[in-house]
């Protein structure tokens, strides 16, 4: 059985509930290693209650953002650098025990990689600086090849200063299977690109044109793959819009940021879909918290947790109780506790302390009946975020 006939059997016998009833998960955690941070951490951590087990650290160069293969067998983790030797590695993961063996390397050719995702056939990175999204096919074993196509947006913005060139943010395959979408963080716009094979893509257009100077930076697929989350890094803006057949609908625009930080960062929902959250930094850091009207997509502002300094990057637990933030500036990693009536967070005073913490992943991923793409699906695409 090849890598791919694998991954298909793996995801369809999976089931959600035991997933989300198993209390002691893997946590990955990214760094920044200017500092005194070796790379990639793995820890067990218990989804329950937020105590943490250290497992193994990996040596690698600035591993910013990282997503494992749909059976966690591996890590695809960027080497974020400004320059020709910006990366994205392969390692192998042991979902038993945690550790962790490095594999190979592959040049993105665009610098900054800071976002990553796999379908199981290829991966994707967006490169910010490079303004460009790096096409990397898989071999049967699930290692990377060298890279096949480079794709670039708009090279100048609205905005003299954050728009001064092209960048590019986020990367994520559409649940229908037929491409994927990026986040031009520089046009305003997200761009669509399909499939002509199952390891080449062709672009398409724009698939939601944003306005000037909001800065696109992350989106999300609801759990039932029927609405889009766009946040907007400099207008400090959620866009709700309709996903349909490819096409986008846009239905909301809510402000998350009243301070005008333009500093808007992540965007996650719990596994149910019952809340939305959104992290802001540079002035009044923190988490916004938004209800979800499950029928209509709709957001309703509902709270806000202050979080420790620059939450670059948080994610929800499978079972949907905890939320672990990393700030970057800080060099902590904050638990907080989910209420499930409201979505308020209660913080648990269980820091997890790492020199600049940016990225958070969780293994095993949740798993939900699909709504008509066919078999299974996995909220996010990128375990759990």
């Amino acid at each position: 059985m090849n890598y791919k006939s694998f991954l298909a059997c793996a995801i369809f016998a999976c089931s959600s509930l035991s997933l989300m009833a198993q209390d002691n998960i893997k946590l990955l955690v990214g760094t920044y290693t200017n500092g005194s941070s070796k790379g990639i951490y793995s820890f067990e951590v218990n989804q329950r209650t937020g105590d943490v087990t250290a497992l193994d650290t990996i040596e690698i160069t600035n591993p910013s953002y990282l997503t494992l293969s749909l059976d966690g067998s591996m890590i695809y983790a960027v080497n974020e650098t400004n320059d020709k030797n910006a990366s994205l590695s392969t390692i192998s993961f042991n979902t038993e025990n945690g550790k962790m063996r490095f594999i190979n390397n592959a040049l993105t050719k665009g610098e900054d990689p800071c976002f990553v995702d796999t379908n199981g056939n290829m991966v994707v990175t967006a490169n910010y600086s490079g303004g460009s999204m790096s096409v990397f096919p898989l071999n049967d074993a699930g290692e990377l090849n060298n890279m096949t196509q480079l794709f670039s947006g708009a090279q100048q913005g609205f905005d003299k200063e954050r728009q001064e060139k092209g960048h590019f943010h986020c990367v994520r395959f559409t649940p229908d299977g037929n491409g994927v979408l990026v986040s031009d963080f520089t046009g305003d716009a997200l761009l669509r690109y399909d499939f002509i094979t199952p390891t080449k893509l062709k672009y398409v257009g724009i698939a939601a044109q944003l306005p000037k100077g909001s800065g696109v930076r992350h989106f999300i697929f609801s759990g039932d793959s029927r609405f889009l989350y766009v946040m907007s890094e400099l207008s400090g803006e959620v866009t709700v819009f309709n996903y349909n057949k490819g096409k986008l609908t846009q239905k909301q625009t809510i402000t998350t940021d009243k301070y005008n930080a333009r500093g808007g960062a992540d965007i996650h929902t719990t596994p149910n879909g019952n809340f939305l959250y959104v992290s802001n930094r540079l002035k009044n850091d923190g988490i916004t918290i938004f209800k979800v009207n499950k029928a209509t997509g709709l957001l309703t502002e509902v709270g806000f947790q202050a979080t420790e300094k620059h939450p670059r990057q948080f994610n929800i637990t499978p079972n949907g109780e905890l939320l672990l933030c990393a700030s970057k500036d800080n060099n902590t990693i904050q638990v907080f506790k989910i209420n499930q009536d409201t979505g308020a967070l209660t913080n648990l005073n269980k820091d997890i302390k790492i020199d600049k913490p940016v990225c958070i992943q969780f293994y095993p991923a949740i798993i939900v009946p699909d709504t008509g793409l066919g078999g299974f699906q996995i909220i996010e695409r990128t375990i759990v975020q």
